[in-house]
């Protein structure tokens, strides 16, 4: 970072200087990324009974909004010397910097894809890297083109380029954490499909007042009300048991309370949430 900002000012060039300050963030990122990591660690309590994991999912919207607020400053400054300045660039120290910012993006780069997947706050530190990888290779490509036609104009031109891979890059992560701050159901959870499969289990009449959420990147949580046949004589607790085994081993949700009712009466003054059963007799 601290090269880039040195290169970028002797060379004039503002995809250097827009990539110093991306990797700026870049740390800040990586540095809000673990100090999530470490207050969700944190046990829960009577206040917060699901504990602290949220912090992480916070951590990763703040990390992508900050690259859409990156992504406006750089169109900023690149429409700013197309306007109003005349674009002089030299090429030999970006290029020298740009190669050596990127060498040190890949290796950051691999070291985060490995858990990006499996949490929405490293995977917004992930994408402010991928997004400085990709700078860097947009600094050596302007730096290229500027020493072999000395077109200047490159420059600002490849800066918005970055801008607008950030802003598209990113879009499926702050969906993402949207959706778990709005409590939805997580994208790879059929919440139909598990209701239904309840459902044709024996002794179940109903599966109603369904909530499905993400609590925090892979820690799903279910909750649900079983209404019973009344002519069911069978083991309930077996039933408990193969109910919440189907839920745990075919949807991959660890966190299920399933509350049984013998009859409607039991249930009261509750959103039923049974446009499932709607939507299945519409499938069938």
């Amino acid at each position: 970072m601290v090269a880039e900002v040195i290169g970028g000012i002797i060379s004039g060039s503002l995809a250097l200087l827009a990539d110093a300050g991306h990797m700026l963030t870049d740390a800040a990122a990586i540095v809000m990324a673990l100090v999530a990591m470490w207050i969700g660690e944190r046990q829960a309590s009577a206040e917060r009974t699901f504990g602290y994991y949220r912090t992480e999912v916070l951590a990763a919207m703040v990390n992508a909004f900050s690259l859409w607020l990156i992504a406006g400053w750089i169109v900023f400054e690149a429409y700013h010397r197309l306007a109003t300045e005349e674009v002089h660039v030299d090429g030999v120290p970006v290029l020298i910097v740009g190669t050596g910012g990127l060498l040190i993006n890949i290796l950051a780069a691999w070291i985060l894809h490995r858990s990006s997947e499996h949490s929405v706050n490293v995977e917004g530190a992930f994408q402010h890297v991928l997004a400085d990888l990709l700078g860097s290779v947009a600094v050596i490509v302007s730096a290229i083109i500027i020493l072999t036609t000395g077109w200047m104009l490159v420059d600002p031109i490849l800066s918005v380029l970055i801008a607008l891979f950030i802003v598209y890059n990113t879009r499926g992560l702050i969906v993402r954490v949207v959706n778990v701050l709005l409590e939805g159901a997580p994208e790879h959870i059929d919440v139909y499909m598990l209701c239904s499969e309840l459902e044709e289990m024996e002794g179940v009449t109903l599966i109603h007042d369904v909530h499905v959420w993400t609590i925090t990147s892979g820690n799903e949580a279910f909750t649900a009300h079983v209404l019973l046949d009344p002519s069911y004589t069978g083991d309930v607790s077996q039933m408990l048991l193969r109910m919440r085994e189907k839920a745990r081993q075919d949807y991959g949700i660890n966190h299920i309370t399933l509350q049984l009712e013998r009859s409607a009466a039991d249930c009261t003054e509750e959103d039923h949430h049974v446009g499932h059963l709607l939507a299945h007799s519409r499938g069938g």
